[in-house]
């Protein structure tokens, strides 16, 4: 059933608590647990917004932006982004490490290390063999590249590091993730561009409804904070370039709109085969019930202007879940801030429900990840499920009423949730989907 709420004050309390809601769960023993579900036991998050999952949760509710200068892109026209700090990977991986891994792959084993533990699951106790891992990248390692033919550049090719290929290609992260927590099932990188990471929730997914693994480690990583990449996206228009104004760059669905913000995180997602989960005797956070990925065949970077393809993912996905549009309470969207996404994105939501339940996106606090960023919109919407809170969109000052979206800003919107879609789209006209609901 869909749900309607109102705007309030909001708890920022660890990522186990559970606020009372502002009405009672309605899902049905049916909706909660469709037949070809999967269950979401842990998160991790590792995003500018904060270290952990309950750190980034909280400044997601305060609905602040985390963009500011950044001297890795001193004296571009685009000199700002939105890194993620507050901790030290040298401390928390280990100097030989931290050596070893590109920044993308740090990341994603810490954000790793969090769900495992948040699940309650015990690396050294699990059939490793039928624990399965499958990240969704994007930029991956393009600082390391730019470094390393910088030295060849030189004339130093004696300079290159030997760790320069295991450290920048794709499959590392998931690589890296598989040996540290000794997840010997299927090891898989999916890239779809910005749709990578709800891609990989997907394959996940379908690994575990196959039998093939009990549970997977599931999301994506980036880090695109690199001169090349923030030259390349300004080129081709896609930045925004308030330099005056870092911190109001990002402004999904804003009238004053003029691109997105570089940011860097992880989000990962420990998928578990209901059955699995009630033999550990947890109890999901929600579950993933269905997914849905689409092609534009329109443009190579622009998308659908009618949102054709992004609607036809939502449906696949509500199909596979065995619910309607009217099911959906909430929609976590792509909402890159560009001016062709929001307007795509909206149409796309329009031609699926009859009337759009409220958005958000989290890209005007923490930028976009890129590859990251499905996944960790996934792992917002797991907790906007579980405390009937919507976090606002950032920067949302003058929304664009053309889209005709109810977009939560301001302060966190309270609502009575059963089900949620999160939705991303990528370069080359990829488009996926994910429905999420309540345990």
């Amino acid at each position: 059933m869909s749900a309607r709420g109102t705007d309030g004050a909001h708890s920022t309390a660890g990522t186990r608590a559970t606020p009372s809601r502002a009405t009672p769960s309605r899902a049905t023993p049916s909706r909660a647990t469709p037949s070809r579900a999967v269950a979401v036991t842990g998160i991790g998050l590792v995003t500018p917004a904060g270290f952990g999952a309950g750190a980034s949760w909280a400044r997601l509710l305060d609905g602040t932006s985390t963009a500011r200068a950044d001297p890795r892109l001193a004296g571009l026209a685009v000199d700002f982004s939105c890194p993620a700090e507050g901790f030290e990977a040298a401390e928390l991986l280990g100097g030989r490490l931290v050596r070893r891994l590109d920044r993308f792959a740090q990341l994603a084993v810490l954000a790793a290390r969090e769900a495992v533990a948040d699940a309650g699951l015990d690396p050294s106790a699990w059939d490793s063999t039928r624990v399965g891992v499958v990240l969704g990248v994007s930029a991956n390692s393009t600082a390391t590249y730019e470094t390393e033919y910088a030295r060849l550049a030189d004339g130093r090719p004696d300079l290159v590091s030997p760790l320069m290929l295991p450290r920048s290609i794709p499959n590392m992260a998931a690589g890296e993730v598989g040996l540290d927590l000794g997840a010997r099932g299927p090891n898989l990188v999916t890239s779809t561009a910005c749709a990578s990471g709800t891609t990989a929730l997907a394959v996940a997914c379908d690994l575990l409804r196959a039998g093939t693994c009990d549970l997977v480690l599931a999301g994506g990583t980036d880090s695109p904070r690199a001169p090349m990449v923030a030259t390349a996206f300004d080129r081709l228009g896609a930045l925004s370039r308030r330099r005056h104004d870092p911190a109001g760059a990002s402004r999904p669905f804003d009238a004053d709109r003029d691109g997105f913000v570089l940011g860097e995180g992880a989000g990962i997602l420990v998928l578990e085969r209901v059955a699995h989960a009630r033999a550990r005797g947890v109890r999901p956070r929600a579950y993933l019930a269905g997914h849905g990925s689409t092609a534009d065949a329109h443009h190579f970077t622009a998308p659908h202007p009618g949102g054709d393809g992004l609607a036809r993912a939502i449906r696949v996905a509500l199909a596979d879940a065995g619910l309607s549009p009217h099911d959906i309470g909430h929609v976590n969207a792509h909402g890159t801030g560009t001016r062709l996404n929001d307007t795509a994105e909206a149409a796309a939501l329009h031609r699926v429900f009859h009337r759009p339940p409220p958005v958000t996106s989290v890209k005007g606090a923490i930028g976009h990840t890129m590859g990251g960023a499905g996944a960790i919109e996934a792992a917002v919407t797991v907790l906007s499920l579980q405390h009937g809170l919507v976090p606002p969109t950032a920067n949302l000052e003058r929304p664009d009423e053309s889209l005709g979206l109810d977009v939560v800003a301001k302060v966190p919107r309270r609502l009575a949730l059963d089900a949620a879609v999160s939705v991303s789209s990528g370069f080359g006209g990829q488009n996926a989907a994910v429905v999420l609901t309540a345990a």
